[in-house]
């Protein structure tokens, strides 16, 4: 494949740019077609429009040229006194160049010794008759003509292959395309239809959007550079448009020819400052705030993707391959969205993550990488609650440990690594690791298996027993139930630090510790201080009894608490038993954040307590 893409160059380049030209100039056939023109004559004016357009910016940049090289004589001087000043700043540190600079800077002349000046005027010569003279000149007239169109023939040969074949795949675009979607899907329309119309929009926004930028990057570095004093602007602008269609690397070549050419052109460095100045202004102005704003970088590849390309195609194709790299790559990657065989281009050159969050937690708590997730949950939060950030990422994160864990496909060591690090980053993102008590914790803590009853130790360290004082407004206190299992546990703790998060007195006790408060005695508890009881279910068997028969005991120990239960099955267990119609339950959650809801009014009324 390698092979015919690349002996086949001189065909295919001119047919690859017809068909990218064909979608950049297809809106406007259609704007003509619109406007009641015919088909024919719609792709012939829009074919004419483009061919006077190029040729015109040819002969305006190519008049740019001709006459920048016949000024470049008037800055000698200019550049050897530049050189001369830089030569005096470098001599020193860089004494094993000074020997190239010297002969750059002032290139030696050989010596000529008198005599021989004399001999070699004296010496007689053939005489050049009159009839010679001209026919010298005719020779060297149509050597030169001959050079000039060696060179040219080609890019006119390829423009020329360009300019028919464009306009046939203007002609025949609907035929081009339902060719297209026989030989590659026939039997599955509808996948071959998406992938064609998936191609066709990211191609148009691309070309479209890129265009556009690029054309009003061109006006601003050209009136820029008019506006600073810079001779022949209208060329430097033109090329800054140009080649920014070379990824990355394109427009600050251009800065650097147009700063050098500054350097010839300006008595001091000024100019050349200043051009450097409105490169950098006018890249960064338009990469960080216009492109976002105006397509948000949704071309569907990686930064990595893109370099590698842009070199793949140009070793490929050339020049032409470079300026076209991205779009080539960019169908690839759509073939590679709808083509499953080819669903390995998706995920090398794509810009989607390879990982999902949940699985990219779950990978990072493994390899002991607390701070990458730390810092990956900061971002998230920016943007979300905590406890959404729990019931997306953090708990199914946890169920595939759990999978694994009961296919015993995790060793002891990675076992011990994955809770240490989930301990870390709740604590963390819990704000308790700020407190004395934590940082005091004993270094046994992380000896145990069960995450959640670490975490809720590390809480009891800080705040007491019972996790704060028992004198306490009436129906402030929310209790978090566990039904007993280790994920049970986490799963209660992570609903506790949501409910703290919002400002609710939120405690996590389990049904032993129950019977364990009664056997103490405690005159300073509040009456009527429990507002919310959550019962927190992962394990579908047996779920509805469990949960009625804890519901039944907590309705006679606090009859006016509102009881909520949280079913959260694992991610391939069964679905949950319907718990909405036990006589002792209020209200049934799925979520975290759907549980933590319920505590609201606890919340506003916490918060006018505390502005009372």
């Amino acid at each position: 494949m390698l092979a015919l893409l690349y002996f086949g160059r001189e065909v295919l380049v001119p047919v690859m740019l017809a068909l990218f030209l064909g979608a950049l100039l297809s809106p406007w056939v259609r704007f003509c077609l619109r406007l009641g023109l015919g088909h024919g004559f719609s792709v012939l004016l829009v074919v004419l429009a483009t061919l006077a357009i190029t040729l015109g910016m040819a002969l305006v940049l190519g008049s740019q040229a001709t006459h920048l090289a016949r000024s470049l004589p008037q800055y000698q001087s200019t550049i050897h006194a530049k050189m001369q000043t830089l030569r005096g700043l470098t001599i020193d540190r860089f004494e094993s160049m000074q020997g190239e600079l010297g002969r750059v800077i002032e290139p030696a002349a050989e010596p000529v010794v008198p005599g021989q000046a004399a001999a070699v005027a004296t010496v007689p010569g053939p005489a050049s008759s009159p009839a010679t003279v001209p026919a010298a000149m005719s020779s060297a007239s149509l050597g030169v003509l001959s050079h000039l169109l060696t060179v040219a023939w080609v890019p006119l040969q390829t423009g020329g292959i360009v300019l028919v074949v464009l306009a046939f795949v203007l002609l025949e675009q609907e035929s081009l395309r339902d060719r297209f979607i026989r030989l590659a899907g026939g039997a599955d329309l509808r996948a071959t239809t998406m992938a064609i119309n998936d191609a066709a929009e990211r191609l148009s926004r691309f070309f479209i959007s890129t265009f556009s930028v690029n054309t009003g990057v061109g006006v601003a570095i050209g009136a820029g550079l008019w506006l600073i004093g810079l001779p022949n602007a209208l060329l430097w602008g033109a090329l800054a448009a140009i080649l920014r269609f070379v990824p990355y690397v394109g427009v600050w070549l251009v800065a650097a020819l147009t700063m050098l050419f500054a350097a010839a052109v300006g008595p001091d460095w000024s100019l050349v400052v200043m051009t450097g100045i409105l490169f950098a202004t006018v890249e960064l102005v338009v990469s960080q705030v216009i492109e976002p704003l105006l397509y948000g970088h949704t071309t569907g590849l990686s930064p990595l993707a893109v370099v590698v390309s842009a070199i793949f195609w140009s070793w490929l194709w050339g020049p032409v391959g470079l300026v076209m790299s991205t779009p080539l790559t960019l169908c690839l990657v759509v073939a590679g969205r709808h083509v499953k065989a080819l669903d390995l281009l998706t995920i090398l050159l794509g810009d989607a993550p390879a990982l999902t969050m949940p699985q990219r937690l779950y990978q990072r708590a493994l390899s002991g990488d607390a701070q990458e997730i730390l810092d990956d949950a900061r971002r998230y939060l920016k943007r979300r609650t905590f406890g959404a950030y729990c019931d997306t990422i953090v708990l199914p994160a946890l169920q595939f440990g759990r999978m694994d864990l009961e296919r015993g496909v995790i060793r002891a060591e990675q076992l011990r690594v994955l809770r240490e690090t989930i301990v870390t980053v709740i604590g963390t993102l819990g704000g308790e690791g700020r407190t004395r008590a934590w940082r005091k914790r004993p270094q046994g803590v992380l000896s145990g298996e069960n995450i959640g009853r670490q975490l809720r130790q590390r809480r009891e360290q800080a705040r007491g027993r019972w996790q704060g004082p028992l004198a306490v407004p009436a129906g402030s206190i929310a209790l978090c139930m566990s039904m007993g299992t280790d994920y049970d546990d986490l799963t209660t703790e992570l609903l506790t630090r949501v409910l703290l998060g919002l400002n609710v007195d939120a405690r996590h006790l389990s049904p032993d510790d129950l019977h364990s408060f009664d056997d103490e005695p405690h005159p300073e508890l509040t009456p009527g201080a429990v507002a919310l009881i959550y019962l927190v279910d992962t394990a579908p068997e047996a779920m509805r009894e469990r949960v009625d028969a804890l519901a039944v005991e907590l309705r006679q120990r606090m009859p006016a608490a509102r009881i909520i239960v949280l079913c959260l099955p694992g991610l391939l267990a069964p679905s949950a038993s319907d718990l909405s119609a036990c006589p002792h339950v209020d209200a049934v959650a799925g979520l975290l954040e759907e549980a933590a809801q319920y505590a609201l009014p606890i919340a506003r009324q916490a918060d006018a307590q505390a502005a009372a």
